[in-house]
C-alpha cells in the first residue's frame, strides 16, 4: 500500500482536532503510525463515547482516502453504526463483509431486535443457518428474546421449544443468560411446565428466572407454585415482589395478600416504585378502595414524594384524598406543605374540609407552632365549616399552646371546654409542663389525668416523675414511685424490632 496517499491526511492537525479528543493517547507524530491503527483507535474512541454519531465522519474519510477496511474496522463501523441507531447504514457495512463472522451476525441481529425489527432478525438467523456457522449462545439468547416479541405469534409460538432442541442438541455452552431467555420465552408463550423443566436444571438460580417463573405461574392462577418460588428466592428485589403483588391483585380472593406482601416488603427494606403503584390499583379496586387509600397508606409508610406523585395523578380528588395528602405531610415533618395544601383545597377547587381534615391541619400547625393559624382554624369550625369541635381537636389545640409555651392559655382553654375533658387533653398539657418545665401545672393536670384513669396511663406516672426529677423535686418523686407502687404500676420494658432474614 502507498502510504504517500496518506501522509498530507495523516500530518495534517485537522484530522486529530475534528475527530479525536485532544486527551486520547494517540501519539502526536502520525507518520509513524499505521493508518489502520489511527482509524481503528479513533473509532473505538467514539464507540466508547456519549456522541457515537460524531465518528461517522471517520467512515466519510476512509472512503474519500480510498483506504480499504480491514475486519477489525469494519467490525467496528458496523458497532458505531448499531450504537448511532443507523440500521441501514450498519447493514450496508454488514452485506459489504468479505468474511461474515458469527459476532458480526451476532451484532447485527442484536441491532434488529433492539429496534423491533424481528422479522430481520430472524431473516439473518436463517442466513447464519444457511451459510453454515453454528449459533452460539448469545445468537440462541436473542432468538429466543424475539420469540418473546408478540409478532406473528402463529410463527413464533413453537420457536422456543424447536430451539430448546437445538440448544439440546448442539455444544452450546448453557450459561444464566441463555437459560433466564429461555425461561422467558416459555413463560411469555404460556408454557410454564416447560419454564419450570428448564428451572429445576438450572445450579445457580437467579432472581430474573425466578421472577419471570413467578408472573407465570400467577398468570395462570397458580397462586401456591408462585409462592413456593418467591419464598425460596434468596437475592429478593422489588421486582419479585411487584409480580406477587400484581398476581394477588388480579383476583378479590387474594387482594388482601397483596396489601399484607406490600407492607412486608417495606419492612424488609424493598421499596415500592412507580411499578408498584399500578399493580396494587386492582387491589384496592377489589377492596372498593380508592387512590385515596394508596396515598392513606403511603403516607403512612412514610413515603411522602410516592405519596404526592399518586396524588398529582389522581383524575379526580375528593374531600378523602386531600385529607390523606395533609395528614401525611403533617406527620411525616411537612407542616407548611400541609397547610399549604389545606389552603389550596378551598380556594382553588372548592373542597369544604371535614372533621378529620380541621384535625389534620390543626396538627399541622401544632407542629409548625402557627397559634395564630391554631385558633383561627378552631374558631371557625362551627361558624364557617358548620363542623362541631371533638376532643380531639381540643387536645391537639392544647398541644399546639403547649409547645409553644402558653401553658396558662393552654389551661384557661381546657377550662373552657364545654364538654369534660378526655385524658388525651390532660396528658398533652402533663407533656407540655413536662417540656418547659412547669411543675405545680404538671400536678395539677396529672390528678386530672389520674382522675380519668388511675392504672391505665403508666406514661403519665413517668412523665410526671421525669418532670419532678428535672426540677430536683426528689422527695416528690420518691412519693410519686411509692403511690405507683401501691397502684401496681411499672414501667413498660423497652424494646425494639430488628427485621433479618425475614424474621422480626
Amino acid at each position: 500500500m502507498n502510504n504517500g496517499i496518506f501522509r498530507p491526511f495523516f500530518s495534517s492537525r485537522g484530522f486529530c482536532t475534528s475527530f479525536i479528543s485532544p486527551h486520547q493517547p494517540f501519539p502526536q507524530n502520525h507518520d509513524f503510525v499505521p493508518p489502520s491503527t489511527l482509524f481503528s483507535n479513533a473509532l473505538q474512541h467514539y464507540i466508547n463515547s456519549e456522541t457515537p454519531s460524531h465518528g461517522q465522519k471517520i467512515h466519510s474519510r476512509i472512503l474519500k482516502s480510498g483506504f480499504v477496511s480491514n475486519a477489525n474496522i469494519s467490525i467496528k463501523l458496523l458497532i458505531l453504526y448499531l450504537k448511532c441507531n443507523c440500521l441501514r447504514y450498519a447493514r450496508k457495512v454488514f452485506d459489504d463483509l468479505r468474511d461474515i463472522t458469527l459476532s458480526a451476525y451476532n451484532y447485527m441481529i442484536n441491532g434488529y431486535h433492539k429496534q423491533g425489527q424481528v422479522e430481520e432478525s430472524l431473516g439473518l438467523v436463517h442466513r447464519l443457518l444457511v451459510s453454515g456457522e453454528n449459533p452460539d449462545g448469545f445468537t440462541f439468547s436473542m432468538i429466543l428474546k424475539a420469540s418473546t416479541s408478540g409478532c406473528n405469534a402463529a410463527l413464533l409460538g413453537d420457536l422456543g421449544r424447536m430451539l430448546h432442541t437445538q440448544i439440546l442438541k448442539s455444544d452450546v455452552e448453557r450459561d444464566e443468560v441463555l437459560y433466564t431467555a429461555l425461561i422467558d420465552s416459555y413463560v411469555k408463550n404460556g408454557r410454564v411446565v416447560y419454564a419450570r423443566t428448564v428451572f429445576d436444571v438450572m445450579l445457580e438460580k437467579n432472581v430474573v428466572c425466578s421472577t419471570s417463573l413467578i408472573s407465570g405461574y400467577m398468570n395462570q392462577g397458580s397462586f401456591e407454585d408462585a409462592e413456593c418460588i418467591f419464598l425460596k428466592t434468596l437475592d429478593k428485589d422489588v421486582v419479585a415482589f411487584n409480580a406477587m403483588i400484581e398476581g394477588y391483585s388480579k383476583t378479590s380472593e387474594y387482594a388482601t395478600r397483596s396489601l399484607d406482601l406490600y407492607i412486608d416488603m417495606q419492612r424488609l427494606n424493598f421499596w415500592p416504585n412507580v411499578s408498584t403503584q399500578l399493580v396494587l390499583v386492582p387491589c384496592l379496586q377489589h377492596l372498593k378502595l380508592g387512590n385515596s387509600a394508596l396515598v392513606d397508606m403511603y403516607s403512612k409508610c412514610g413515603r411522602v414524594v410516592d405519596t404526592r406523585r399518586v396524588f398529582d395523578h389522581m383524575l379526580v380528588k375528593n374531600v378523602f384524598s386531600w385529607t390523606s395528602m395533609i395528614d401525611g405531610y403533617g406527620k411525616n415533618g411537612f407542616p407548611d406543605e400541609a397547610l399549604e395544601l389545606f389552603v389550596k383545597m378551598q380556594t382553588e377547587y372548592g373542597i369544604v374540609p371535614n372533621y378529620v381534615t380541621l384535625l389534620s391541619a390543626l396538627s399541622a400547625c401544632a407542629h409548625a407552632g402557627l397559634v395564630d393559624k391554631g385558633w383561627e382554624i378552631i374558631q371557625s369550625m362551627e361558624n364557617e365549616y358548620l363542623v362541631k369541635p371533638g376532643m380531639e381537636h381540643y387536645a391537639c389545640m392544647v398541644d399546639l399552646l403547649g409547645r409553644a409555651g402558653m401553658l396558662n392559655q393552654a389551661w384557661e382553654f381546657i377550662m373552657r371546654i364545654p364538654e369534660k375533658p378526655i385524658s388525651d387533653v390532660w396528658a398533652a398539657l402533663l407533656s407540655s409542663c413536662r417540656l418547659h418545665g412547669n411543675i405545680e401545672l404538671a400536678k395539677l393536670a396529672a390528678n386530672e389525668l389520674f382522675k380519668l384513669n388511675a392504672t391505665g396511663r403508666p406514661g403519665a406516672y413517668v412523665a410526671l416523675s421525669n418532670t419532678l426529677v428535672a426540677a430536683g423535686k426528689w422527695e416528690s418523686v420518691t412519693e410519686l414511685r411509692e403511690i405507683m407502687k401501691e397502684r401496681g404500676i411499672s414501667k413498660d420494658t423497652g424494646r425494639s424490632w430488628v427485621g433479618a432474614d425475614d424474621v422480626f
